[in-house]
């Protein structure tokens, strides 16, 4: 289906964004950015969550991009942020996680997805998506018995869930794309592909 010699490569090491890619038929490549995120959060200061998941997702682009010039380089980030504006990064233990759960429960968040495509070392597309995320109120023992079962998979997934599992099991409503609660906007980056021709039109 690739209509042009044109390569496109993920700049992730995340199994749910290389899933989404290969259930929708996307040729690509994956190559992990290798990106110091707490650096660059660091780095960028009081920013908006948008901007941050933006300017992640730029970085991780640009990465690789400046290794891999002709290619398309797709970075994606997202952030979990709660209602008194708290941003939940990926959680660094499983007390941690605990934690994060804790403060989830009986709450509303909102996730964050961002992808930027660099190409020759500079962005050339941008999209930034939001999904809002109802969690059920959660009792201690379904916070241990799911990181149990899901913890240290749910180690890299921003929220400590993964909706094609039991991380389902955390809600009781979601408003907005799927794919953009699995970590990137899809149908967007489709779009712009076949613009690109990377994929027929």
């Amino acid at each position: 289906m690739t209509t042009t010699g044109l390569k496109l490569i993920l700049a992730s090491q995340s199994a749910s964004r290389r899933a989404m890619l290969v259930a929708a038929g996307v040729p690509f490549t994956a190559q992990p950015a290798m990106v110091d995120e707490d650096a660059a959060k660091a780095a960028l200061g009081d920013v908006a969550p948008r901007d941050l998941a933006d300017a992640l997702a730029e970085l991780k682009a640009l990465k690789v991009s400046s290794r891999e010039p002709q290619a398309l380089v797709l970075g994606s980030d997202s952030l979990a942020v709660l209602e008194d504006g708290t941003i939940l990064s990926k959680p660094r233990d499983r007390a941690e996680a605990a934690e994060h759960l804790s403060m989830m429960s009986g709450k509303r968040h909102d996730l964050v997805s961002a992808a930027v495509i660099a190409e020759g070392g500079r962005p050339v597309w941008r999209h930034v998506d939001k999904a809002r995320m109802f969690v059920r109120p959660l009792s201690y023992g379904f916070i241990e018995a799911y990181l149990d079962a899901e913890w240290p998979a749910i180690a890299g997934c921003v929220g400590c869930y993964r909706m094609e599992g039991p991380g389902v099991q955390l809600f009781s409503r979601v408003e907005g794309s799927h794919f953009t609660v699995l970590g990137m906007p899809l149908m967007p980056l489709l779009a712009y592909l076949r613009e690109r021709q990377v994929l027929g039109a």
